[in-house]
């Protein structure tokens, strides 16, 4: 699948490189040509619509530049699956079944078994086009296909709830999926709080189904001033009934709604730090910067859903304090989140100013700020950078809080998550021990006892051995390299849309495993996810380094320092930078950033070891010797005869037999 529509506006190349058009008018008319497929539309009314108020030349002039733009990404060939083709009147884009997510969403449903059906919802990863910018001369063009398919969505979700019949399906997780991302973009989906309950009532959590039922009834009489359909109330009434004791007993009149009785069993969404980012001030004086302050929050919030165990609040919740003086604890309250962001934008003659700040609501304590300057000039690209780097700050210092929350649990209460937290805590302690690992290595498998299908930690216990490896800390090497592919197998598996879980399982499954290709495909579908993680451009930087292409691989590893400067991880993408100038033959250049990370992590033995080849290729045998010593300090059983055992899987030999010299010229034993 090249082509994304469902959820934002995401298209790749031949060459499986993402692809960005010269301009967003250019986007929406390759989008609307994929809507209308083979069919295509008359070129008079194109450029009517996307250029209006221009000159029929110029209108059709300026649609002849977007198609060459569309064109030189999808030039046709004999053997092309995307291509543009027409004649002087008409203009269509031809695509392959399998090319667009709204073709093949729209096949499943069709087809209507239940698999088929929950490739659909995974497909639906939001409204069509989430997050574009769609000027309004192009929202009656758009409207339609964008209602046509939240109905299509809304009917799904209903679809397969009611085919559900086994507990902890992948059909079950894949509906229970689809209704959070349709409530997370309008709360009062009938249909989604339907599916919710229903799944609630299968996994046997009538209590929970009930809480559903009487969220659902709250978001309708606040946003909506309505009572829930009858088709709700009736399945509501059903649970009630099913309680028995439990529950009144009291048979609800026709024409009055149930009463389910409260309890307090945590929603769904609970489980996850939640977050709200409140609309920006405009400081600006100019309310022509609104709409500028208005993208830059929706940005933020579809890069932040991106994070799966993040539940971001849905925008049209937050916009519902725009224009007002907020007590961000109260707004803590009602949107039942913990954390808040809140900022600025300001401008002065062509320059402008973003402010961001990051506020727990439970204690108004000031988590992060930064400030953001650039022109008018860039102005949409200014607003996407800030989105990213908003969204890559706050990240890591939201998993910081809630690690700091589990520590306060007492032992006996915590649950998978909690255990998780602990684990990434002690995994990413200031100096890496053997004990720590050991330690975190526990916490992730007791998590997954806890909660045999949590991905993440999986993957996180898979990274752990990863680390045992490299370090020459493992005991029963064939034993313990077997488990770490099994975890990081199941991690991919449980996580097909956890960029988390992908980035390390997929880390796990090269530096182990040793197969780089099956690594390379997880990091790339972590970041077709979220393009904005810096644990998974930090991974691809490595992964990158390996396949012999250290160009890429700087350019990813500086990425992943932009989005997360103090990210606890940083000492590693230091490392991979160092790789990848070794792997380029830069060899001062691969002890700079080697030495790096080793002053934020001065035992990791993977860095000396670069350092250590780097210094001997580049003629400082005396340096080499003296990072040698180090190495053999650290890892004492490490020879050249067992060197493999932690090399990294170089694609490209004469990486690796370059590596294996300037470690022999360092001083490594045989």
């Amino acid at each position: 699948m090249r082509i994304r529509l469902l959820g934002g506006l995401e298209v790749t190349s031949p060459e499986h490189r993402p692809v960005r058009f010269a301009t967003r008018k250019t986007s929406l008319l390759f989008a609307a040509l994929v809507l209308a497929g083979r069919r295509g539309h008359r070129r008079e009314q194109l450029s009517e619509t996307f250029w209006p108020g221009r000159s029929n030349g110029q209108a059709r002039n300026s649609l002849r530049q977007a198609l060459v733009d569309i064109r030189r990404t999808f030039p046709a060939s004999s053997d092309a699956t995307v291509y543009i083709d027409g004649d002087q009147e008409t203009v269509a884009l031809f695509a392959g079944p399998d090319e667009a997510d709204i073709s093949i969403f729209d096949r499943k449903l069709e087809q209507g078994r239940t698999a088929d059906l929950a490739v659909a919802a995974d497909l639906y990863r939001g409204e069509l086009l989430a997050g574009q910018a769609i000027p309004d001369e192009l929202d009656e063009w758009f409207g339609p296909y964008q209602s046509q398919y939240q109905r299509k969505a809304q009917q799904l979700v209903e679809r397969l709830s009611l085919a559900l019949s086994e507990p902890g399906s992948a059909e079950e997780s894949a509906c229970e999926g689809l209704a959070e991302r349709l409530l997370a973009s309008d709360p009062t989906v009938e249909a989604a709080h339907r599916a919710l309950m229903r799944i609630h009532t299968l996994t046997g959590h009538e209590n929970a189904a009930l809480r559903q039922f009487e969220s659902c009834r709250a978001l309708l009489k606040k946003h909506l001033g309505a009572e829930p359909e009858a088709q709700t109330v009736s399945l509501a009434a059903s649970l009630q009934s099913r309680k028995g004791a439990e529950y009144q007993r009291t048979a609800p009149r026709s024409d009055v709604v149930p009463q389910p009785q409260v309890l307090p069993v945590p929603t769904k969404h609970h489980d996850r730090p939640s977050v709200a980012v409140l609309p920006v001030q405009n400081l600006s004086g100019d309310a022509e910067q609104e709409y500028f302050a208005d993208g830059i929050v929706e940005d933020i919030i579809i890069a932040l859903t991106h994070f799966r165990h993040l539940y971001a609040i849905a925008r049209n919740s937050s916009f519902t304090y725009k224009g007002q003086a907020v007590d961000l604890k109260q707004v803590g309250r009602e949107l039942d989140v913990r954390y808040v962001v809140e900022g600025s934008v300001r401008r002065t003659g062509d320059r402008l100013r973003i402010a961001g700040q990051l506020i727990d609501t439970s204690t108004g304590a000031y988590l992060w700020a930064d400030r953001f300057d650039g022109t008018l000039a860039e102005v949409f690209d200014l607003q996407d950078q800030v989105a990213s780097s908003i969204v890559g700050a706050i990240t890591p210092k939201v998993e910081e809080a809630e690690i700091e929350r589990a520590k306060s649990k007492p032992t006996e209460s915590l649950d998978a998550y909690d255990y998780y937290l602990r684990g990434v805590a002690a995994f990413d302690r200031t100096i890496t021990s053997r004990s720590a690992i050991d330690d975190a290595l526990r916490l992730f498998m007791k998590a997954i006892d806890r909660d045999p299908e949590f991905a993440i930690a999986h993957a996180r216990a898979a990274r752990c051995y990863a680390t045992r490896k490299s370090n020459g800390w493992m005991v029963d090497r064939a034993k313990e390299n077997a488990e770490a592919t099994r975890l990081a197998r199941r991690a991919v598996e449980l996580g097909r849309d956890d960029a988390i879980a992908l980035t390390f399982g997929g880390y796990v499954l090269g530096y182990v495993g040793g197969d780089l290709d099956d690594s390379a495909a997880c990091i790339d579908r972590a970041l077709a996810l979220n393009p904005n993680l810096a644990a998974a451009l930090g991974v691809s930087s490595w992964v990158r380094a390996c396949l012999g292409e250290p160009g890429k691989a700087v350019e990813h590893a500086a990425l992943a320092m932009r989005l997360s400067p103090l990210d606890p991880r940083l000492f590693a993408w230091q490392f991979n930078t160092g790789l990848a100038h070794f792997c380029a033959g830069r060899y001062d250049d691969a002890v700079a950033w080697a030495g790096k990370s080793l002053r934020y992590q001065p035992n990791y033995v993977s860095a000396m070891r670069v350092v250590a080849a780097s210094h001997a290729l580049a003629g400082r045998l005396s340096e080499a010797q003296q990072m040698m010593a180090r190495v053999c300090e650290f890892d004492p059983s490490l020879r050249l005869s067992n060197l493999a055992e932690v090399l990294p899987p170089f694609y490209r030999p004469d990486d690796r037999s370059r590596y294996i010299e300037g470690l022999r010229k360092a001083g490594l034993p045989d």
